[in-house]
């Protein structure tokens, strides 16, 4: 119980804007909440005194990164059409925080099994739901300078997928460093691929560079991975089923059960026999030809994925929050 109420007090209600506008009741966006945050626990243990993600941690003004990503999506997208793709292993977590949500915008994998598969299972329950939404899928653990200007390179982004229903629109950020430890994409050359907010064909991917490719791919105007990426239901699904065509034909059986009594053993079943799966390198390094990237110009960018990309940000932006001297001393 005392743990419970530790829990709540770390962890308020999140209070949405009051001047929140939803200009398309059928946009629709997938939190994905359900990485175990290896890498960062060293962190995530010093401030939380316990074993939870990240994106359950109030790493910054006491709202933890699934607060923040939930408040920067509902400037563009209704919180009824905002979904969440979770782990069953961390509901002592996310239940507080989630407190209120219909459990239809949930959906609870039994395991991480990777991208691939946390997005094919969101995108299969969507379907259900409404098969014709263009959705735009967002990672809990990034920090932006400025959310409102990024949200509204999202409605740009929304707006490319809904003139291209074949496409899916990817969100690159303009670098400040030749960085190693990012994905980067490079766009095809265009008249007007360097300004703010264009739309531009993706060429290829660079995972990790090194550091004098790196350096290369900045000069170059090539652009960080934000993972953030937007497309129509159908296109999502119709470019798992030919790449990992195996994955899909098990989801879509275990769809049938979607909803029903016999929708938490067959997902149980099923992830128990599927290995883990990359969306990034099973998907989207396959299908250039079907990307665009919009370009990111205007906000500070920073995956939290590392403890040093945490306290370098903290640092850059002047702030020191009690945990960060707890942890210093």
């Amino acid at each position: 119980m005392q743990g419970e109420q530790r829990l709540m007090k770390n962890n308020p209600v999140v209070k949405f804007p009051d001047s929140l506008k939803v200009t398309n009741r059928n946009r629709c966006a997938v939190i994905l909440a359900g990485g175990d945050g290896s890498r960062l626990k060293t962190l995530t243990r010093a401030i939380a005194g316990d074993e939870r993600p990240k994106q359950f941690c109030p790493i910054l003004n006491n709202e933890t990164l699934l607060d923040v990503t939930r408040k920067r999506v509902s400037l563009k997208i209704a919180p009824e059409n905002t979904f969440f793709s979770l782990t069953a292993k961390h509901e002592r977590f996310y239940n507080a925080l989630l407190k209120g949500v219909s459990k239809k915008q949930l959906t609870i994998q039994p395991e991480n099994k990777g991208t691939a598969t946390a997005i094919l299972y969101s995108l299969l329950h969507l379907a259900k739901l409404n098969p014709q939404a263009t959705v735009a899928f967002f990672p809990s653990d990034h920090y932006f300078s400025d959310d409102e200007a990024f949200m509204e390179s999202v409605e740009t982004a929304f707006r490319a997928a809904e003139r291209s229903v074949n496409s899916l629109v990817l969100l690159g950020i303009e670098p400040e460093s030749a960085e190693t430890s990012y994905g980067w994409i490079e766009p095809q050359e265009s008249l007007f691929g360097n300004l703010a907010k264009a739309v531009s064909r993706v060429k290829r991917f660079w995972e990790k560079p090194f550091p004098e490719t790196a350096d290369y791919l900045m000069t170059k105007g090539c652009l960080w991975n934000s993972f953030v990426m937007v497309g129509k239901v159908g296109t999502f699904l119709a470019l798992i089923e030919k790449h990992i065509p195996a994955l899909y034909k098990m989801f879509a059986a275990a769809s049938a059960t979607f909803g029903n009594g016999a929708e938490k053993a067959t997902i149980r079943s099923l992830y128990a026999w599927i290995t883990d799966v990359n969306f990034s390198s099973e998907v989207l390094e396959k299908v250039t030809d079907e990307l665009y990237v919009l370009r990111v110009s205007d906000v500070i960018w920073s995956d939290w994925g590392e403890p040093q990309r945490v306290l370098g940000t903290l640092e850059n932006l002047g702030l020191q929050p009690d945990w960060m001297r707890a942890v210093a001393a």
